[in-house]
């Protein structure tokens, strides 16, 4: 049985000027839900920024203080301090195992950060991590293209899809915003 302690799906949609983050609230431990209402998502720099993770709950708990460090650093600029993050998550012994991904945003710029130093800004306005990322992403694409809904909408629409699809994602979604 794997005893580490996962949590899984967040997604970011872009539309018409305004970004938004989901994550879902199931917290798993081996195959068994521990938490249904766990936080995910994060709002940084008094609202300029949201950061939401999946993976290893105390490997991304440490990547968000890790990521809040360098977005002070570096006063706030988010794409020096997501690839400031990723060299570092890459090449320091400790961090280099961590077992998280993040989704970090803000009002221009959209960032999936990795262990393996990889920051990928994504195309279309969607960015989805985690077990049920793929769901989510497929569910935001199809609702960007063929709907009028806002990012917020999508988003929550999007991760509900996931969540009656994946095991590892439940319904309990949390939203952050930025208009």
């Amino acid at each position: 049985m794997d005893a580490k302690f996962h949590g899984t799906t967040i997604i970011s949609v872009r539309r018409n000027g305004s970004v938004a983050i989901a994550g879902d609230g199931q917290v798993t431990m081996g195959a068994t839900i521990v938490k249904k209402g766990a936080v995910k998502v994060r709002k940084m720099r008094e609202g300029s920024i949201i950061a939401g993770f999946a993976g290893s709950t105390a490997d991304a708990l440490t990547l968000f203080d890790k990521f809040e460090a360098k977005l002070e650093q570096f006063r706030g600029n988010i794409t020096r301090a997501v690839v400031e993050l990723a060299k570092d998550w890459r090449t320091d012994k400790v961090l280099r195992r961590l077992e998280a991904l993040l989704i970090a945003v803000d009002r221009e710029h959209s960032f999936i950060i990795s262990g393996n130093g990889d920051v990928i800004e994504p195309e279309e306005g969607i960015a989805a991590i985690g077990s049920g990322g793929p769901f989510a992403s497929a569910a935001a694409k199809v609702l960007l293209r063929h709907t009028g809904m806002d990012a917020r909408t999508i988003a929550v629409e999007a991760l509900k899809t996931a969540s009656e699809i994946c095991i590892y994602t439940n319904d309990q979604i949390t939203v952050e915003e930025i208009l």
